[in-house]
């Protein structure tokens, strides 16, 4: 116990040292996207229904995110809050089946003027937008859209935004302390060579005008950065596992090429589920299945559907970070992003400064 008293307490002096030569301007941009301010504190997401369509040669998406929302309190102002990062833009708005005109950017931030007639419940906001996101260099530290080519040569689209924000792609409430009560729909239009997959449960694919609709659903709360697409030439298998709360499903996608490895590679996630079940509780997201899905960038915790580039091997890119022989024997991202959905999903941090608490 002592020493981790005196571990805790390094760690602090090193965090503070480094506040103090470190320090930073904070912006009325950095407020408007971290406080629960007066343009968002009356209104209380239930669900987000998310479409994107993706363009690999122009590196531009398209889409629009439906947001319904009750009122919680009185309105503070006529104006309502919506994130959405330059240079994305929102083009049109609609609320309650009816057009709204009046609404004006403000750096990475819409006002919406919605007046006082918002109901107390079920209100449906509309909001189309369009434009080239931002661009990961480094997925996933340094995040936004992922624009790949895989082993043989072929478009492969994803998204990591930790950190960043979802507002970087798609319009939002973008504060971590409101996640939608009632889950989220991602409707993910590609080529109809590629296979979009995206969060939960896929509940439809279609073929449209040359394009596939695949639609993913999540029934529990999820934070936005979680809600991601990802579109590539990817093959499914599926398994189960007898947890603590029953049969879960276990969903995975992977390249086509890589289907083999990966069969033998993700067995190691029902050891890692038996394990965390054991030590922190049944796995939170049941309804939802557990999900693995083959990213072009190491990996993320995106709920229920985890991202995964650890090149189906054990330890981190084949390394053992321990030095001690023992991180050669299981896989590392598996086992990392897995445990996220424990802290970090199922506990959320309200305030982007405890963003330690998902790490």
């Amino acid at each position: 116990m002592k020493k981790l008293v005196l571990l805790l307490g390094l760690i602090s002096i090193t965090t503070n040292a480094q506040v103090l030569n470190n320090k930073q301007e904070f912006t009325r941009q950095d407020s408007l996207r971290g406080t629960n301010n007066e343009f968002r504190n009356w209104w209380d997401v239930k669900h987000y229904k998310v479409s994107v369509e993706p363009d690999y040669q122009s590196k531009s998406i398209k889409g629009k995110t439906t947001i319904i929302f009750d009122k919680t309190a009185p309105q503070q102002s006529d104006l309502l809050q919506i994130d959405l990062q330059d240079p994305m833009m929102v083009s049109a708005v609609k609320l309650n089946g009816k057009k709204i005109s009046d609404f004006k950017r403000d750096g990475n931030v819409y006002f919406i003027n919605v007046g006082k007639n918002i109901k107390n419940t079920s209100n449906q906001l509309e909001l189309e937008y369009n434009g080239n996101p931002r661009v990961a260099v480094r997925a996933p530290w340094d995040g936004g859209w992922i624009f790949a080519k895989d082993e043989k040569g072929r478009d492969w689209m994803s998204v990591a935004v930790q950190g960043l924000g979802a507002s970087a792609w798609f319009p939002n409430k973008d504060y971590l302390g409101d996640e939608p009560d009632n889950g989220m729909e991602l409707e993910i239009i590609a080529p109809k060579d590629l296979v979009g997959v995206g969060n939960g449960r896929l509940v439809s694919k279609k073929e449209k005008n040359g394009k596939t609709i695949s639609t993913c659903k999540v029934v529990n709360p999820i934070n936005n950065y979680n809600i991601i697409p990802y579109i590539g030439h990817y093959v499914n298998f599926k398994d189960t596992f007898e947890g603590e709360k029953g049969k879960l499903d276990l969903d995975y996608y992977v390249l086509d090429y890589n289907i083999d490895k990966a069969k033998s590679q993700f067995e190691q996630a029902k050891l890692m589920l038996k394990s965390f079940e054991h030590w922190f509780g049944p796995y939170p997201f049941y309804e939802d299945s557990f999900k693995i899905v083959e990213a072009p960038h190491l990996g993320m915790e995106h709920q229920s559907g985890i991202a995964y580039g650890n090149k189906f091997e054990n330890g981190y890119l084949g390394r053992d970070l321990s030095g001690s022989g023992w991180g050669l024997k299981w896989d590392f991202i598996i086992v990392h992003e897995a445990g996220h959905e424990w802290f970090g999903n199922n506990i959320t941090e309200k305030d982007v400064a405890d963003m330690w608490i998902h790490e």
